[in-house]
């Protein structure tokens, strides 16, 4: 099931683009913009990143660390992140393990054909480790600014 607002979300830990591992708790006393992409350097992912990265200084300004998870390798984030200049971590979740304790696998349709993969979901988490929204079903354009938009108003 998937984590609801006020859930207190367990500590994890991923690879990130560089290989070094990356736990939650590292940003304790933060508040986190948890978002899954289902594939680095896809166009939709792309729009979505690449929005994070623009809307990053207002991110940082809100106090807020961003980080993104997809089930791609190590390898495969490291080119994306390089590629469009990312300047936050890349989370490599290959084995699918932290995709599948937010629940944000799916059956879904693409280009007509049953396909299962990430759902773009995105979980802000508070400086507490509790969830305090989450996005379901996100539109990559515009995502980052409602992102900025909630943090600002709490």
């Amino acid at each position: 099931m998937q984590p609801a607002p006020g859930d207190l979300i367990e500590n994890f830990a991923l690879p990130d683009q560089d290989g070094d591992t990356i736990n939650l708790t590292d940003f304790a006393g933060k508040p986190v913009v948890l978002f899954f992409y289902p594939k680095a350097d896809t166009p939709g992912c792309t729009i979505e990143a690449c929005g994070f990265r623009n809307q990053f200084t207002k991110l940082q300004k809100a106090g807020a660390v961003v980080l993104g998870i997809s089930r791609d390798t190590v390898k495969a984030q490291k080119k994306f992140q390089l590629k469009y200049d990312l300047p936050y971590p890349l989370l490599a979740d290959a084995d699918q393990a932290i995709c599948k304790r937010f629940d944000v696998i799916r059956d879904k349709t693409m280009y007509g054909k049953p396909v299962t993969g990430i759902e773009r979901t995105t979980f802000v988490i508070g400086p507490d480790q509790k969830l305090i929204h989450v996005f379901s079903k996100v539109k990559p354009e515009g995502h980052a600014e409602e992102v900025v938009a909630l943090l600002n108003e709490k």
